[in-house]
């Protein structure tokens, strides 16, 4: 076997191979993520090693490793070099004389100390040293070392990305409401539409009322096992029905919000947006997106992907506002906006970079209450620091937006889609601008995702405590 090919093997020594004095040793640098690795694999997360403004004022005045991350390091020699494959632990002693900062350099080695004949067990000597060569961690190691020789391929292990969430779902489950919500649920008639109104009302959110074909909401039902018996049903006899009955309902105010249910968006959306059904305002409508992103520290709000396809200024500007007020629902008070386009720079040939400008002037002159607006700005310097840095775009927004505003419908559902199925987000969406909120669901929403709009709609409509 050459060196390369070695190189890609691992291999043990067996007991007969060993020998008194024989030493295998490796040197590991503490990091931030070593540290939040083992905290998710363990579960500790005491804050010595996980809080850096606690661990700042701390005895060690900065983050430490877990103890047993040095013992994790011991465990890996003995595992993978000396003696290798096959070995198997018997007991380990560590003492501790230092902590391991992070950004420490530590060796670790262990040193064959006694062989114990006719057991095929060995004990170690085992150290860790930092770089300045100050003792951390010693003790001793007894393994059952292998008698047989093995050779195997190197396993190549995946890259790990420590996901941070935003926490919306925690933000809407520990919501606390003062009153239910009278709600139309439009066509509801398969399981998954019934469920989520069944569990939103069960969960003290909403008030439902079944707007569709009664005989086919009442099948739905007793296919899936659910008890309807408590709810209003509103007959009509197709889904076109139900989506301008419910619209008329809303503005009769008999219902305080919309949940759409098995029909497709481009029924109810004509149906509640249009001129004479009695909800518009002055505000043009625009669907805004909650997000919890994995990988992002904070909810996102993404607008608009799929009211607006191709929308002017003005028409920005009311995304803009729509988006501002779910945010303040949510309880970020002064959510950073990032206003996105191709570039940060001003192109009169992207029209985008100068909508985006003329908003950050609004934005001074106050047009926008509670907002930190900034722009042109592109998707990655929205949100990520280290961007946002190697660019020099100094900004209160880049590298920590709130919300994201797309330039037009199919940049904003790109990203929405991206977002779900690369990245993992989970999130919910409202119509908003109309004098009633509506919950867009979308046909393959678990019922996670669907009580998750309904809780987004409640924390909007009840914000002020309305």
């Amino acid at each position: 076997m050459n060196h390369r090919q070695r190189r890609d093997f691992i291999e043990n020594r067996t007991f007969e191979e060993l020998a008194v004095g024989d030493v295998a040793s490796f040197e590991r640098r503490l990091t931030l993520q070593d540290i939040e690795l083992f905290a998710v694999m363990s579960g500790d997360i005491n804050p010595a090693h996980v809080d850096e403004e606690y661990a700042r004022d701390s005895l060690f005045h900065g983050q430490i490793a877990h103890g047993m991350w040095g013992g994790a390091l011991i465990s890996t020699l003995l595992g993978t070099r000396l003696p290798g494959p096959g070995t198997i632990y018997l007991g380990q002693t560590l003492r501790f004389h230092a902590p391991v900062m992070l950004g420490d350099r530590v060796q670790v080695s262990v040193t064959v100390r006694e062989k114990i004949a006719g057991k095929n067990q060995v004990i170690f000597a085992c150290e860790c040293r930092n770089q300045e060569d100050a003792l951390v961690l010693d003790g001793e190691a007894r393994v059952l070392a292998p008698t047989e020789k093995i050779s195997r391929p190197r396993a190549i292990m995946p890259n790990v990305h420590l996901a941070e969430h935003g926490r919306l779902d925690e933000l809407l489950t520990d919501s606390q409401y003062s009153r239910l919500i009278d709600t139309a649920v439009v066509h509801p008639v398969d399981s998954a539409s019934l469920d989520a109104a069944v569990k939103g009302a069960a969960m003290g959110l909403i008030r439902p009322v079944l707007v569709g074909p009664e005989a086919r909401i009442s099948e739905a039902a007793r296919s899936a096992g659910l008890d309807i018996s408590d709810f209003v049903i509103s007959d009509v006899p197709h889904s076109h029905a139900a989506a301008e009955k419910a619209a008329a309902m809303a503005a009769e105010g008999m219902v305080s919000a919309i949940v759409k249910g098995a029909l497709p968006a481009d029924e109810l959306m004509p149906a509640v947006m249009h001129e004479n059904a009695g909800l518009r305002t002055e505000r043009v409508p625009s669907q805004v997106m909650a997000f919890d992103v994995p990988t992002y520290p904070r909810p996102l709000l993404i607008a608009d992907p799929q009211v607006n396809t191709n929308p002017d200024l003005f028409t920005k500007r009311d995304i803009v506002m729509s988006a501002v007020e779910l945010a303040h629902a949510l309880d970020i008070n002064q959510p950073r906006v990032a206003m996105l386009s191709a570039s940060e720079a001003i192109d009169p040939k992207l029209s985008s970079t100068l909508d985006a400008a003329a908003l950050c002037k609004m934005a001074d002159r106050g047009n926008f209450n509670g907002a930190l607006i900034d722009g042109p700005m592109a998707f990655d310097t929205a949100i990520s620091r280290a961007t946002a840095s190697a660019r020099g775009v100094i900004s209160p927004v880049a590298g920590q937006a709130d919300i994201l505003i797309a330039p037009d419908l199919e940049s904003a559902s790109m990203m929405v889609k991206q977002l779900t199925h690369f990245a993992g987000a989970r999130g919910a969406g409202l119509l908003l601008g109309l004098k009633v909120p509506v919950v867009m669901n979308e046909r393959d929403d678990d019922l996670a995702a669907r009580i998750a709009g309904v809780s987004l709609m409640c924390r909007y409509l009840l914000a002020d405590g309305n």
